[in-house]
């Protein structure tokens, strides 16, 4: 197959459309549903995420993308019973790759919701079984089995999107792309992402654990594939939070901080102890968590409100109780995708448990944000590489 006609581009407006290839034959096969433009520039960003991920890592990854953006993406550690619970895995005994799929899920479940999935390995039935449970558009993998295949094809009433990715496929070395019929050209982002890239380490405290380097690895990794500007807050083998497409890097700082404050805050006794009515959906569960670990909690325990939810009215979580809880995350890896201009960045990530950092160096204010680092103990290493996406 050279080509793909689609219904429509970005919008409904945006007719004809397709996606084509002009040497050799697309390097995916649809099989199963109608892929959309925007569902096929998440599938073809998420794949190359979680092959370089399963490379690099040496274990099976996953990433659940939206507009082209990574919501979360993860590596196939095993899950805590704690995660288990928060993740919805149910009884479902996780594979490598559904472990994958679980915490690239858990990490953002509000922003995964109607996601497109990309998974490194070939789709195991535990897997699929798990991709059943949520609302989303579609995945990308090299290979399904085959009761993984029927599981999926059943979902949506038959109209789930699978796409079956050649692994082998390397495309050239020029990509280009059209903007207001101009024609951009340049070369393929083939930066290697590897333990290397941590070597420059340039505070005081220069110990790295495997652990370390391999959340800052997933998080240099994110950031590859992730809109820019960005900064990923990675713990456990996880995006924990991903700030994406902010013109100011502080605020991407800001957002991703805030995203694993509520992934924290989901781990909580406060969060644990909700008791939801039975005819409760899991989208509507997800969104009842977020809105009672965040600052607008009064929202859903108002009277009329909470009995719409739960079964019984939670106490309200205190903005003094979260902050106790949020200080008892720690060891988090934060990467950026350019260097910090500023130390506010590094404060506000030492909010949220930071006490690793990866980013490119070559601010002017670069002693500025070392000092930072030294002054609560932090790891930071410079890359000297770059990783804007655009």
């Amino acid at each position: 197959m050279k080509e793909l006609p689609l219904k429509y581009g970005c919008n409904p407006n945006q007719k004809p459309a397709r996606v084509f290839i002009e040497k050799g034959e697309l390097p995916f096969d649809v099989l199963n549903g109608t892929p959309g433009y925007i569902n096929l520039l998440d599938a073809l960003n998420g794949w190359q995420l979680v092959k370089e991920l399963g490379t690099v890592s040496g274990i099976s990854a996953a990433a659940s993308f939206k507009h082209v953006s990574p919501a979360g993406a993860a590596v196939g550690l095993p899950l805590s019973d704690t995660l288990k619970r928060i993740y919805f895995t149910g009884d479902i005994e996780l594979s490598p790759l559904a472990a994958a799929y679980a915490r690239a899920r858990g990490a953002d479940r509000m922003s995964s919701f109607g996601d497109f999935i990309a998974l490194s390995d070939p789709c195991d039935e535990a897997t699929a079984r798990l991709i059943a449970k949520e609302v989303s558009d579609g995945v990308i993998a090299p290979g399904y089995d085959g009761t993984a295949l029927d599981i999926l094809k059943a979902k949506k009433k038959g109209a789930y999107v699978v796409l079956q990715i050649d692994g082998s496929y390397v495309p050239e070395e020029i990509e280009r792309k059209q903007v207001f019929g101009v024609t951009f050209e340049q070369g393929r982002n083939n930066a290697v992402i590897d333990s290397s890239c941590l070597s420059n380490i340039v505070t005081k405290n220069k110990t790295l654990s495997d652990t370390d380097t391999l959340n800052l690895l997933i998080s240099l990794i994110v950031l590859k594939y992730t809109q820019s500007n960005s900064v990923a807050f990675v713990k456990e083998g996880q995006a924990i939070g991903v700030g994406a497409g902010q013109q100011s890097r502080v605020h991407c700082t800001r957002l991703a901080a805030g995203k694993a404050d509520t992934w924290w805050l989901r781990r909580s006794p406060q969060a644990l102890a909700l008791e939801f009515r039975d005819d409760i959906k899991r989208a509507e569960r997800d969104n009842a968590i977020d809105v009672y670990v965040g600052s607008e909690s009064a929202d859903i325990l108002a009277d009329g409100a909470w009995q719409k939810v739960f079964k019984t009215k939670p106490p309200v979580f205190t903005e003094k109780e979260k902050r106790e809880w949020i200080s008892k995350n720690t060891g988090v890896a934060v990467g950026s995708d350019a260097f910090f201009p500023f130390g506010d960045n590094i404060e506000r990530a030492h909010k949220s448990g930071a006490s690793v950092v990866a980013e490119p160096g070559g601010s002017i204010r670069d002693d500025d944000v070392i000092r930072t680092c030294d002054a609560y103990g932090m790891v930071m290493a410079f890359t000297g590489m770059r990783l804007f996406h655009h």
